[in-house]
């Protein structure tokens, strides 16, 4: 797991974590898009947490050229904004998963193994959000309605 986050407290806490797992460990943090591409590049990890918002290249950027680059590599976006739009920028940008950073440990580690597994993984806290293990549902519902041509949320 290579983790991704601006915020060395973050990074600390989720590498307590994420250590606590027999199955799990960090190999590595990154703070910002560009250093989290070099590390991705060297370390080859199966999962990489990354936040969306950061200074430099953000985590949508970072992730579009990760997934291109090392697409063994995985992403999971985590952030603290519940905003479809960004859910739906890291999805399109190719990214496995998305989580809000206030999820709870366990739905933390359940996303992560998902999407190590293959799987996708979305959740999002508000009544617009969505949850899916389904490749093809695994985007903002705002966004599916509109593309059903819905004219409202």
């Amino acid at each position: 797991m290579l983790l991704v986050d601006d915020e060395p407290l973050l990074r600390m806490a989720f590498t307590m974590v994420l250590d606590a797992q027999s199955d799990m460990r960090a190999v590595g943090e990154a703070s910002d898009g560009e250093d989290a591409l070099r590390k991705t590049r060297a370390l080859r990890p199966d999962v990489v947490l990354m936040d969306v918002r950061m200074p430099g290249t953000d985590g949508i950027e970072a992730t579009a050229r990760i997934v291109k680059e090392i697409p063994q590599s995985r992403v999971l976006i985590l952030t603290t904004f519940d905003l479809d739009e960004y859910a739906f920028a890291g999805l399109k940008a190719g990214a496995s998963g998305f989580l809000l950073k206030n999820a709870l440990p366990e739905e933390l580690l359940t996303a992560i193994r998902s999407v190590a597994a293959g799987t996708r993984w979305c959740r999002l806290g508000s009544p617009a959000g969505c949850w899916s293990t389904s490749p093809t549902n695994c985007r903002p519902r705002a966004v599916r309605r509109r593309r059903r041509g819905a004219t409202s949320d």
